[in-house]
């Protein structure tokens, strides 16, 4: 997958260019891309850059164990914590997965938008889960209710290097102030409701969200919503490849480094990485990166969203 077959998508159609494809995987890269090309809601949805550079794990760790990543002067320390159930403190685990990082999305983007840390649950977050793809019952709903509940109690730090100080600067706070409480799945409900009907951000996560966001196309997550990896490989890239002003090597080590954790061996993960890869690249279709033998190559390219300025004001019209 290259920027070219964009061009021959928007000249010849994605069904010619479908026919081109050498695989099933191949061509649902080409679908997804083709996809992503013909969307035309221009919705929205925002991240806070940290979360661009260091990211949650992929699947779940042993209990009672922190989460620690670092990658590009930033470090992310995650500690697990406890809620109440039945009067007892019990130990709630690190978020991970794919659902915890749509979660995470949706407050972020509402809290944005509103200008407001305190967030609206129910139906709208339903709604919004929905359009991702996920329907909201069954073993489904139980996966977004454990992971509520674990970002709801875990507690987070972020650590950076001030290349001008020389200095370490961190912020220490939990995600949210009140948690994310669930109703469990009534039979006479045609769709579970959330039992509280906000949550609100803590003053510290909210502070560094409106001042260091990036914007992602709504249309782009929705088809990689259940791809972890490839959700991290997309917000990295919109984080970066439009900062670039050369183009700029990434060897395997350093993607292992920052990616890779939970993967057996850097052998193992570069396989994985490819096709997470292939799947962030067929959802930003101005992304110019090259694989390469010894890792990726990535070139200066146009945000998947215009900027900043132009997304903000486009989320506050949508209110």
């Amino acid at each position: 997958m290259n920027h070219q077959i964009c061009e021959e998508i928007e000249r010849q159609g994605v069904e010619a260019v479908r026919q081109l494809a050498t695989s099933k995987a191949e061509r649902r890269l080409i679908e997804m891309r083709a996809e992503i090309l013909a969307d035309d809601t221009n919705a929205l949805s925002l991240t806070y850059s940290g979360f661009c550079l260091v990211a949650l794990p992929h699947r779940e760790i042993p209990a009672g164990e922190k989460w620690v990543r670092r990658a590009h002067r930033m470090q992310l320390v995650v500690q697990p914590g406890t809620m109440q159930s039945n009067g007892d403190a019990i130990d709630v685990g690190i978020p991970y997965g794919s659902r915890a990082r749509l979660i995470l999305l949706y407050l972020q983007t509402k809290a944005v938008q509103t200008g407001q840390r305190t967030v609206e649950l129910g139906r709208s977050m339903n709604e919004w889960l929905s359009r991702m793809g996920l329907s909201i019952g069954g073993k489904t709903y139980a996966g977004i209710r454990e992971q509520a509940n674990r970002i709801s109690a875990c507690r987070l730090s972020f650590f950076w290097d001030d290349e001008k100080q020389g200095v370490r600067g961190f912020h220490h706070d939990s995600i949210v102030r009140s948690g994310i409480q669930l109703h469990r799945r009534s039979p006479d409900l045609a769709q579970p409701s959330l039992f509280e009907e906000t949550v609100e951000l803590s003053e510290t996560f909210f502070e560094a969200l409106k001042n260091h966001p990036v914007p992602l196309q709504e249309a782009a997550v929705r088809q990689i919503s259940n791809r972890s990896l490839s959700l991290d490989l997309y917000f990295w890239l919109a984080y970066r490849l439009h900062t670039l002003k050369k183009p700029t090597p990434i060897p395997y080590p350093a993607l292992f480094e920052q990616f890779g954790a939970g993967f057996r061996s850097l052998r193992n993960f570069r396989d994985h990485f490819k096709e997470a890869l292939g799947y962030a690249l067929a959802v930003y279709p101005d992304a110019k990166v090259d694989i390469e033998p010894g890792g990726v190559r990535l070139h200066p390219s146009r945000p998947p969203v215009e900027s900043k300025a132009t997304a903000t004001g486009r989320l506050l019209m949508a209110v």
